[in-house]
Parts: C-alpha cells; sequence; structure tokens
C-alpha cells in the first residue's frame, strides 16, 4: 500500500471509490440522491480546488496502482479537520483507514495543529467505531443537508496536546 498526496488525474477514481463506500454505508440515502451529491462534492472543479488549498491535505492510497480510498483535512488556527476519510468496501477492515488517519494527521500536524475533529453522519455506526478506536471521543453534532433533507452530523474529536 501507498500512501500519497492526491492529484487531478485521481479524480475520476476519489468519485468510484466515494460512490461506492456512500452506497455501501448511507442505508437511509436514496440511491439517486448518493449518485447526486457524490457528483456534486467530488466535482472535478471542486476537487482540484482543496488538492491545491493552503493549509489542506488531500491524500490517496494505492493498492497495487489503484486508488481504494483517501482522506482530505483541513487546518484552521490549531483545529484540524478531517473532512473526508473513505476506504471502498472491498478494501476495508486492511488496515487502509488507519494509515490515511496516521498520514493525515502527522501532514496536518506540520500546520501547527493540536485537536482534530472529525465529521460523519450519526448512522454510520462503522465511523463511530474508528474514530473511537483512533482515541476520538463524540464532543458534539451538527446538521448536514443532503438531497434536501437534513441528517443529524455526528462530531468526534481527538486532543494532540
Amino acid at each position: 500500500m501507498e500512501i500519497r498526496p492526491a492529484t487531478p488525474d485521481d479524480r475520476d477514481r476519489i468519485r468510484e471509490v466515494a460512490r461506492a463506500t456512500w452506497h455501501a454505508t448511507y442505508d437511509e440515502l436514496e440511491a439517486e440522491t448518493v449518485d447526486e451529491t457524490v457528483e456534486t462534492w467530488y466535482g472535478d472543479e471542486d476537487l482540484e480546488a482543496v488538492m491545491g488549498r493552503p493549509g489542506t491535505a488531500f491524500l490517496v492510497a494505492e493498492v497495487d496502482g489503484e486508488v481504494v480510498g483517501f482522506t482530505h483535512g483541513v487546518v484552521r488556527k490549531d483545529e484540524g479537520d478531517v473532512v473526508r476519510m473513505y476506504v471502498h468496501p472491498d478494501h476495508q477492515a486492511e488496515g487502509i483507514g488507519t494509515a490515511l488517519h496516521e498520514r493525515l494527521r502527522a501532514d496536518m500536524e506540520d500546520f501547527n495543529m493540536n485537536r482534530m475533529r472529525a465529521l460523519d453522519l450519526e448512522s454510520n455506526d462503522d465511523a463511530r467505531e474508528f474514530y473511537e478506536g483512533l482515541g476520538f471521543e463524540r464532543t458534539d453534532e451538527g446538521e448536514v443537508e443532503i438531497g434536501g433533507e437534513s441528517h443529524t452530523e455526528a462530531v468526534y474529536t481527538l486532543e494532540l496536546e
């Protein structure tokens, strides 16, 4: 497995990983809603814009030359947010998510971060177990609109100091 910075050439595969993960994870969302959301949130221009933004780390995990996971983090002041963390369902439970997290954390600590937050839909039990297994604690919740409907997001926090 190789963890490396994402490039514009990775956009199609990033969308494929996001789409497969969303379909496998978020049972409460209609298939059409998932597809529309992935096309909106992971469009070419949006992905390229975040890949080059200061204070941002956007990483992909490759297995045998194929992108099978990705993560995107942003640091503001002393707090880093894990904006995205996905591993293709065919490659989950192989340590890829943990490797992505460790590299993202290291890259974001270079920006003087001392706290990490991760957000995911409250319904995602696998995300809860993943983040809690890394030492995060659930500290808050918020709302996100997907497909014109409001969904509760769980906020997980990891204090680094």
